[in-house]
């Protein structure tokens, strides 16, 4: 029956709250409404009130945020209430960029840094890191889901690239917005000018965590023909067309 002490706060960065008369802030983090209304009633019984009786209320849960990062629409972060999927969150930043999304999507989950518990070392509160790599036509289509957890971040990677050089009509960088062989990149570049070596299509990849090249040669008339297999490129690979200068001379 002390209508001046009724108050709607927002609990501070480090979890505690300030009510009218109270010199001292009050920690709300990791507890119930019923263990934070105890902690008040005892907080304001000790010099201001004659048993008192609190009743605290949840009105807005702003603690649960994931992120959304990379090529969407809406970038940003977005407050949860409750259990969500990936494809749900990627509708609430709007779908992918369609002018520089890529075919990956990663979901970055910092892990728990929680204080809550007790009668455990620092060390052991704080779990590991992860890494979750997904498909994101996969995820579009409901191949693949994955529940959302609160601090995670999406990242919604940009197109990857493919370089080809040489003896085509449009050198430079070829995007590369989902798997792309290499006739596709070929025919992204322009197509080949006349007297091409199609014996000696070269392919440069990086080897990964190295600075180190892997080169591949493959003879185009035969993959024209259906005789060995359009290989899939990977992001950065270099395709390199030569020229054959004696049927340039004729």
């Amino acid at each position: 029956r002390h209508s001046e002490l009724n108050r709607r706060v927002q609990v501070n960065p480090d979890g505690t709250i300030n009510l009218f008369r109270l010199d001292q802030p009050i920690l709300a983090a990791c507890k119930t409404e019923l263990e934070l209304a105890n902690d008040i009633a005892k907080a304001y019984e000790k010099d201001y009130l004659r048993n008192p009786q609190v009743g605290v209320v949840a009105v807005e849960r702003r603690s649960q945020v994931v992120m959304v990062i990379g090529a969407v629409k809406k970038p940003g972060s977005f407050f949860i209430d409750k259990r969500v999927q990936l494809l749900t969150l990627l509708g609430f930043a709007e779908g992918p960029d369609l002018e520089h999304v890529g075919t990956r999507l990663i979901v970055f989950r910092p892990g728990s840094t929680s204080s809550c518990k007790t009668n455990v070392s620092d060390e052991s509160t704080v779990d590991k890191t992860q890494l979750f790599a997904f498909n994101l036509k996969d995820v579009q289509e409901g191949k693949s889901t994955f529940w959302m957890e609160p601090g995670d971040v999406v990242s919604v990677q940009m197109s990857d690239k493919i370089y080809v050089y040489g003896n085509v009509n449009k050198q430079g960088i070829v995007e590369m917005r989902e798997p792309l062989t290499l006739t596709q990149a070929l025919a992204a570049a322009g197509g080949m000018k006349s007297a091409t070596q199609l014996e000696n299509i070269r392919v440069v990849r990086q080897k990964s965590g190295t600075t180190e090249h892997i080169e591949t040669v493959y003879n185009f008339k035969d993959i024209s023909k259906g005789k060995a297999p359009d290989p899939f490129l990977e992001p950065n690979d270099i395709v390199a067309v030569s020229q054959d200068k004696t049927q340039k001379i004729f």
